[in-house]
């Protein structure tokens, strides 16, 4: 059996597609296969593909446009792998991704079913190196969360703590990937960290502690599409979110503090001010939402400026109301 198939799913990205296929092809592991389901494109992407002679690449086409989960799904299936490892098409791994990963489990038990490792998004220009400096010095006041195990990790996971990237970072046995159900064709939004919480259902996850997989930041679903998303994501695993937030996770205000983000970024300032009142904001999230606020006042400067002279002008005169009532408050 093949060790290793790495399911790359693609929908028009001629342009970035062939690097991440080259670095699935460098891997430091023999035998593996590379899976590539273009979903329904219509850029260059079957010109990439017809470009490639090397028989470890094997091509999967939609006839149209499905969706990314959908895509993953179809690569689980093809797969011939005893381990699957997902690959975003627009990422990039490091040569020795899958060798540390399979080193990593292979002197643990039969309950350890696969292995995710770190990540770090390629952020562009001053602004995003800014970005990632701040948020490395805050992090490290934060406090470790756990990386590894079984059921000690859906709390993490539930609060965004942990992240295991399935899109790009996880490799897991192929048959657990298929008892899990695969991805949730469904979900807009969530649907990596959903994935994983279906696959602790079936054993471990161990974790390597070195960044192999470069991330490229795209864009975002629109906000109310990632609002609908955390709502049935959060709904599905109510028990697990009640029992978590008990034991002191934050759950739920850690979704609000994504949604806050995502509604400034699209400059709609009420809405993110709705969601950021509940949210659980630490300093290591200031420069995302400094980041978040900008862009959107970048995107829509009227509309916001509109709407910070209401608040203010809503402050005032509430101030009034006060002001005038507490006279005859004292009076009697």
């Amino acid at each position: 059996m093949t060790r290793v198939s790495v399911i790359i799913p693609t929908y028009n990205r001629a342009a970035t597609l062939p690097r991440a296929i080259d670095s699935a092809l460098e891997q430091t592991v023999d035998d593996l296969e590379v899976v590539v389901v273009d979903d329904g494109s219509t850029d260059e992407t079957g010109s990439v593909l017809a470009s490639y002679e090397d028989p470890r690449v094997r091509p999967v086409v939609h006839a149209t446009n499905q969706g990314a989960n959908v895509a993953r799904n179809t690569g689980i299936e093809h797969a011939r792998g005893e381990h699957v490892a997902f690959l975003d098409s627009d990422d990039e791994w490091h040569p020795k991704k899958l060798e540390r990963q399979l080193e990593c489990l292979e002197n643990r038990s039969s309950e350890w079913i696969g292995a995710y490792c770190a990540s770090a998004f390629e952020l562009s220009g001053t602004s995003g190196r800014v970005r990632t400096a701040a948020a490395s010095v805050l992090a490290r006041g934060d406090e470790t969360p756990t990386r590894e195990g079984g059921e000690e990790l859906v709390g993490e996971i539930l609060a965004d703590n942990v992240q295991p990237g399935a899109g790009s970072t996880l490799l897991v046995r192929t048959s657990v990937a298929r008892a899990a159900g695969g991805f949730d064709e469904t979900l807009d939004r969530f649907q990596d960290p959903e994935f994983c919480l279906r696959v602790l259902e079936h054993g471990k996850l161990a974790y390597v502690d070195e960044v192999l997989v470069r991330r490229e930041e795209t864009g975002h679903p629109p906000a109310d599409v990632i609002k609908n998303a955390s709502e049935q994501y959060l709904s599905a695993y109510e028990n697990e979110v009640e029992y978590f937030e008990t034991a002191g996770y934050e759950i739920r205000s850690t979704h609000e503090l994504i949604l806050a983000k995502r509604y400034f970024a699209e400059g709609r300032l009420l809405q993110g001010i709705w969601h950021a009142r509940n949210a659980s904001i630490s300093a290591r999230h200031l420069p995302g939402l400094c980041w978040a606020a900008g862009a959107g006042v970048q995107r829509r400067p009227i509309p916001i400026a509109t709407t910070v002279v209401f608040l203010l002008l809503a402050t005032v005169l509430a101030w009034i109301g006060l002001s005038q009532r507490l006279p005859a408050a004292s009076s009697t």
